[in-house]
C-alpha cells in the first residue's frame, strides 16, 4: 500500500471515531477490572499506577505524531494529534482522581499537605494544571479565539508537560529502587524531543512560535 493511498485512508471519517475507541480501552479495562475485583492485591495503587502509565503512552504518542508525520510523508496522521492529546488529559485527570478519591478520600488538606511534603506529588500536580490549558483550548474555535501564534505559544507547554510527567514518574520509581521503566520512557522521550531540536535547529528554534 503506498503512502497516497495510507493517507486517503487515515483521512476516512470513520476512523476517528475507532482512534477514540481505541483511547478508551485502558480507561474501560481498568474500570471493568475494578468492578470485578480484579485489580490485584491493592487495588487503589494498581488504579493510580495504570493510569500514570496510560498518560505518559498517550503523552508520548501525543508527540510522536509530528516526527512519524515526517519520516513518513503521511500528513494524515496529524488529523490525530489533538485527540490524543486530549486522550492524555483525561488520563491525567483519571490519576489524580484516583489519587486524591482513593489515597486521600477528597480530603483537601490532606492533599494539600500531600502536595508540600513530597516532590514527585508537586510536580505532578504542576504538570496537570499546565495541561489543563492545552486541553481547554483544543479545538478550532479557541485557535481562531487566540490567533494561531497565540495558540502554537501555548501548546509549546507540552515539553514542560512532558519533562516533568517523566520527573514525576522517576521520583516515584526511585522510591522504590524501581528505575527499569524509567529509562525506557526516558531514552523515548530524548529520541522525540531531540528529534525536534535537531529538525529546529537548536532548543529555541523548538521553542519558537513560527
Amino acid at each position: 500500500m503506498n503512502r497516497l493511498l495510507i493517507n486517503q485512508w487515515l483521512l476516512k471519517p470513520w476512523i476517528k471515531p475507532l482512534v477514540w475507541v481505541v483511547c478508551a480501552v485502558p480507561a474501560v479495562a481498568l474500570l471493568v477490572a475494578a468492578a470485578t475485583d480484579n485489580l490485584g492485591a491493592n487495588p487503589a495503587e494498581k488504579l493510580i499506577r495504570e493510569t500514570g502509565e496510560w498518560t505518559l503512552r498517550w503523552l508520548w504518542l501525543t508527540l510522536a505524531i509530528t516526527p512519524l508525520r515526517e519520516v513518513t510523508s503521511l500528513a494524515g496522521l496529524l488529523r490525530y494529534r489533538r485527540a490524543l492529546g486530549v486522550t492524555t488529559f483525561v488520563y491525567a485527570l483519571l490519576h489524580f482522581l484516583s489519587y486524591a478519591w482513593l489515597d486521600k478520600g477528597f480530603v483537601v488538606d490532606d492533599i494539600v499537605r500531600d502536595v508540600i511534603k513530597r516532590n514527585f506529588i508537586l510536580v505532578g500536580m504542576v504538570a496537570l494544571v499546565l495541561m489543563t490549558p492545552l486541553a481547554l483550548t483544543s479545538f478550532n474555535r479557541a485557535i481562531k479565539a487566540m490567533g494561531a501564534k497565540r495558540w502554537q505559544a501555548l501548546h509549546k507547554l507540552v515539553y514542560a508537560v512532558a519533562l516533568l510527567g517523566l520527573l514525576h514518574f522517576y521520583w516515584k520509581k526511585s522510591a522504590k529502587n524501581d528505575l527499569n521503566e524509567v529509562w525506557v520512557y526516558a531514552a523515548i522521550l530524548a529520541v522525540l524531543l531531540g528529534w525536534r531540536v535537531v529538525r529546529q535547529g537548536g532548543v529555541m528554534g523548538m521553542l519558537r512560535v513560527r
